[in-house]
């Protein structure tokens, strides 16, 4: 089923995107367990009840058709829920504005994503520079490392 959010038809680069997850989050061709103890595989692909993978063995092997076919979806995830947490604005942000909220939404979700109150208003004025500031004002910024320095630093270049 494709929802309304996608049919608005986002056109950011989601090779761009694919390619920088597969370094930020790795890519596991089998069931592994997360830092959190989850059973996961792929770029990240948490495994949920209604995966065919569910309740697999930790290195049960994972093709690479379905690693992807995963990506794919929870790429769609992440972009949704930007478009959820931005609005239509989301859709008409620079290219790589889309690419750093859909990699920050990727990793952190739309819960931890949405208190970045000040960026937030940021982002919504198009104010990238302190937008930037903003998320290197945030215990996700230290946590995650470089990076968080570059997708903040790649925000405050966009022209």
């Amino acid at each position: 089923m494709v929802s309304s959010l996608k049919k608005r038809s986002n056109t950011m680069n989601r090779e761009a995107v694919y390619n920088q997850l597969r370094v930020d989050e790795g890519v596991v061709y089998e069931i592994y367990l997360d830092h959190l103890n989850y059973p996961t595989f792929g770029v990240g692909h948490l495994v949920k009840e209604s995966d065919g993978e569910f309740g697999f063995a930790v290195g049960t092997k994972i093709s690479p058709e379905r690693v992807s076919e995963a990506f794919q979806q929870d790429l769609d995830t992440s972009i949704d829920e930007c478009c959820v947490l931005y609005g239509e604005r989301f859709n008409s942000f620079p290219d790589e504005v889309q690419q750093v909220l859909v990699n920050m939404m990727f990793n952190l979700g739309r819960p931890r994503l949405s208190k970045f109150k000040n960026m937030y208003a940021a982002v919504l004025e198009s104010d990238w520079k302190t937008a930037a500031i903003e998320g290197r004002d945030s215990k996700w910024y230290y946590q995650v490392g470089l990076r968080s320095e570059r997708l903040m630093r790649r925000l405050e270049n966009v022209k």
